[in-house]
């Protein structure tokens, strides 16, 4: 089984770059506070370095 972790959005995107925007939406996040499940890809990880800032990242085992 593939390992997961969960993405929770902690800061708004207001006077973010485009491309973080984007990345934002990519990965499913629309509200503050909203959680979202990814599974641990270099795609994914890279994503979250680009926004780590923004996001709120709990690891499951």
């Amino acid at each position: 089984m593939a390992k997961t972790f969960d993405v929770k959005l902690k800061r708004s995107t207001i006077g973010c770059t485009p491309t973080q925007r984007r990345t934002i939406e990519a990965l499913g996040l629309k509200k503050l506070n909203q959680v979202v499940t990814k599974t641990d890809t270099p795609a994914n990880r890279g994503q979250l370095y680009k926004v780590q800032h923004l996001v709120e990242i709990i690891v499951k085992k």
